[in-house]
């Protein structure tokens, strides 16, 4: 199942010809969560893909999977990332066509995932109780 999440991830991901300052190929690849396309090299995205279970997510998402890491113990990566996915699918949903402006809408997910942060109890709090 990880093998195909990578390869449907590699058709996704469009090669460009640019150059980094080292000479290697760049590539824009977009984050399975957000939405968010990044340009990065081809070994940074496979590194990336192989500690979220086949997805690429950006840095953005990978520290909320780390929060929902800690705030439900017993849960696992894979499913704090899953909880992460449906949670951006959920919220672009809901809010429709996409803005005019894209940084609107980064702004706009940031500011949600704030809110709900702030809303949830820590996993330290969940102990104390």
């Amino acid at each position: 199942m990880v093998n195909d999440r990578v390869m449907m991830s590699s058709i996704e991901t469009k090669l460009t010809s640019g150059k980094v300052d080292g000479g290697s190929d760049v590539e824009f690849v977009k984050c399975e969560c957000c939405g968010l396309t990044e340009e990065c090299t081809p070994m940074y995205i496979a590194t990336v893909r192989e500690s979220n279970h086949g997805r690429w997510i950006c840095g953005l998402c990978a520290e909320a999977v780390k929060e929902e890491m800690e705030r439900s113990c017993s849960e696992s990566e894979e499913e704090a990332l899953d909880r992460h996915m449906r949670f951006c699918k959920n919220f672009r949903s809901s809010v429709g066509s996409p803005p005019p402006n894209t940084k609107e809408d980064l702004i706009s997910a940031v500011k949600q995932l704030l809110i709900r942060s702030l809303d949830s109890p820590r996993a330290s709090e969940i102990q104390h109780r």
